[in-house]
């Protein structure tokens, strides 16, 4: 019962996370470059801090606990991470929330949840850690279909359709995009697993399992904040778009906020959803290592749920909605594979 509350969480967060790009549509007179730091502000240092607040013990203050070991480590593993965060937006831009999303986090899932297994020492080729890998394989299988579907359903499309779906489409610039944010986001897996240190120094002061691995997530944004900042300004020198944060206001001003705003709460809940999940699974090694590979499984599937009612998939024919349709049944076969598999083998 704990798993599957702990899966549920997770999912919760998953949900917001693949809801956030939704509320950006709203932001009015704005940039990308401007929009994409002033909602990062949100999302990469306001609800992290405040998330880290939680998982401070009684009696010590939260530089005092990030003084535990493996900050600086976190912050690196973060400024990488922050490459593919950055990435990542700019998939979304070229290729659509579905499309994009699909194939940056499928590249995610793979490098975040082996990467550390690799580091860990753990052999992938017998045992839990070959279950590992088989459920990786799996969700590489669903994320592969999804491209399928998202090939097809480009050939289909005439260019017009496509710039009607998607402003800025661009198919090979948004796929290369794409698999360098997947690669790079990998990192704030690395981030996490560098922060350990923390999270272990909060549980041992009295702080709940929910909350103690909060303080490391905001080590890992931080860095991400760091990147984006500079690439953002840089942006906003280039094309002359440093005036957008004073163009607007009243109304407009509170509108873009707000919704900024909205979208970094709804990004961080899937870290927030992650970290309060893991808890549940204790006691369940595999599925504690596998854990980072189900967020993106979700992820994927409920980016393309998105995808289907902002009608990035209209129009499309019958062949091309049913590959779409096998790659996410797969996927969510892949969040239960390893225990299935654990069960089955009894490791």
């Amino acid at each position: 019962m704990e798993i599957l509350l702990g899966l549920l969480i997770i999912a919760i967060g998953s949900f917001g996370q693949s809801s956030s790009y939704v509320p950006i549509k709203k932001v009015k007179s704005w940039a990308w470059e401007s929009f994409w730091i002033v909602q990062g502000i949100f999302a990469w240092l306001v609800f992290p801090f405040l998330g880290a607040l939680l998982g401070v013990p009684q009696g010590m203050g939260l530089f005092e606990l990030l003084g535990s070991g493996g900050a600086l480590k976190s912050i690196v593993y973060g400024v990488l991470w922050g490459v593919g965060g950055l990435t990542f937006g700019l998939s979304m831009r070229y290729l659509g929330v579905a499309l994009g999303q699909s194939i940056s986090l499928g590249t995610c899932a793979g490098f975040g949840t082996l990467l550390p297994a690799i580091f860990a020492g753990t052999n992938l080729f017998r045992g839990e850690g070959l279950i590992l890998l088989v459920g990786v394989c799996i969700t590489l299988a669903g994320i592969a279909v999804i491209g399928y579907a998202g090939s097809l359903r480009s050939k289909n499309m005439t260019e017009e359709e496509k710039k009607a779906a998607i402003k800025d489409f661009a198919l090979t610039k948004g796929l290369l995009v794409a698999l360098l944010a997947g690669v790079m986001s990998a990192c704030f897996a690395l981030g996490l697993d560098a922060g350990a240190p923390i999270k272990e120094a909060a549980l041992s002061n009295g702080v709940k399992p929910l909350f103690a691995g909060l303080p490391v997530i905001l080590l890992v944004t931080f860095g991400g904040f760091l990147t984006n900042a500079a690439y953002c300004i840089q942006q906003n020198v280039k094309n002359h778009t440093g005036g957008d944060y004073f163009s607007v206001s009243g109304s407009v001003l509170v509108n873009n906020l707000l919704f900024c705003a909205l979208a970094g709460v709804l990004w961080y809940s899937q870290f927030f959803g992650l970290e309060m999940g893991k808890s549940f699974l204790a006691d369940s090694p595999l599925l504690l290592a596998f854990s980072w590979s189900i967020l993106m499984s979700l992820n994927v599937t409920f980016s393309n749920v998105w995808g289907i009612l902002l009608k990035e998939w209209k129009g499309c024919d019958r062949k091309t909605i049913t590959v779409l349709v096998v790659g996410l049944v797969i996927l969510v076969f892949s969040v239960f594979a390893p225990s299935l598999m654990n069960m089955a083998f009894g490791y």
